[in-house]
């Protein structure tokens, strides 16, 4: 096959694993900076330009690595292969969703999965009410796009939180609050998901001094198995937001598995380092199964 991965480098560890991964197996690829594609509609015949030639018929499969700052221009670029008929591990309608945290959650309350209390508000004036909707302080102040930790802040009295909503509301900065789980103890889960099989999941703990469990902050992985009702929640949250190749992240509270976020490029550095498990190349295994060319 053909295959173009749409990132900004080839040396951003996932890219590089995926082209390693899918040359091993024989496959063409190519790495286009999707942030340097023109997109020409009109008379019926699009073109994406890039590097001063059209490519829209040169790929038989994407792999949009779409980063939060420019998800809007590549999710364009995504919809314009997808129309010409080519297969994608990501949808552009799913990046969408998934980079707008808010919706995503919508979504998945719609559709039962279970989530975390949140509540979004633009009202500078009632956000003392905004918290005791969510039972009191502590709370997690989150931007709706925001990647890696970045944008999530714990409040842990009623006094900073309101002080930190005011800014972002005086800023016109679209924020969530979220209950603090406390029993979580600094572990979130983060899976990946390929179709409709989880290919790894791991544990991930903040360090000592940050509630974010992020790895990209700091923390740490440990592999772990989910239970029969976090498979469940997980492969229901990526059909839901329509991403076939995804990353979902998960807590662990007193009432069960909570979901907190779909991302429609996740990260597998981490994900490999930690469950020794050949991410990339179950991904390209997956494209091979599924592109139906």
């Amino acid at each position: 096959m053909k295959i173009s991965i749409l990132s900004v480098s080839e040396n951003i560890y996932s890219t590089a694993r995926l082209i390693e991964e899918a040359e091993e197996r024989n496959h063409q690829v190519t790495v286009i900076n999707h942030t340097k594609c023109s997109v020409l509609i009109g008379n019926h015949k699009p073109k994406i330009i890039y590097e001063g030639r059209n490519i829209i018929n040169e790929p038989d499969v994407i792999i949009p690595r779409i980063g939060s700052s420019v998800f809007r221009h590549g999710a364009a670029v995504v919809k314009e292969f997808e129309m010409n008929g080519v297969y994608s591990t990501a949808k552009s309608l799913g990046i969408a969703r998934s980079q707008n945290k808010v919706r995503t959650l919508q979504i998945l309350n719609r559709k039962n999965v279970p989530i975390p209390k949140t509540v979004f508000s633009i009202n500078p004036d009632n956000i003392e009410e905004q918290i005791e909707l969510l039972g009191g302080a502590p709370v997690i102040i989150k931007l709706q796009e925001g990647t890696h930790g970045l944008g999530v802040i714990l409040a842990d009295s009623k006094k900073s939180a309101k002080s930190i909503i005011d800014t972002f509301i005086s800023m016109d900065t679209s924020i969530m609050l979220q209950e603090f789980i406390q029993e979580s103890n600094g572990e979130d889960i983060r899976a990946i998901v390929a179709g409709d099989k989880i290919i790894a999941s791991m544990k991930r703990k903040g360090t000592k001094d940050d509630f974010r469990s992020n790895i990209h902050r700091g923390g740490s992985g440990q592999r772990i198995y989910l239970t029969h009702k976090e498979e469940e929640i997980v492969l229901r949250a990526a059909k839901y937001i329509g991403l076939p190749v995804c990353g979902v992240d998960l807590i662990r509270s007193n009432r069960g598995p909570l979901l907190l976020e779909v991302n429609s490029t996740p990260g597998f550095q981490g994900m490999e380092y930690y469950t020794d498990v050949n991410v990339a190349g179950q991904i390209i295994k997956f494209i091979e199964k599924n592109a139906n060319l």
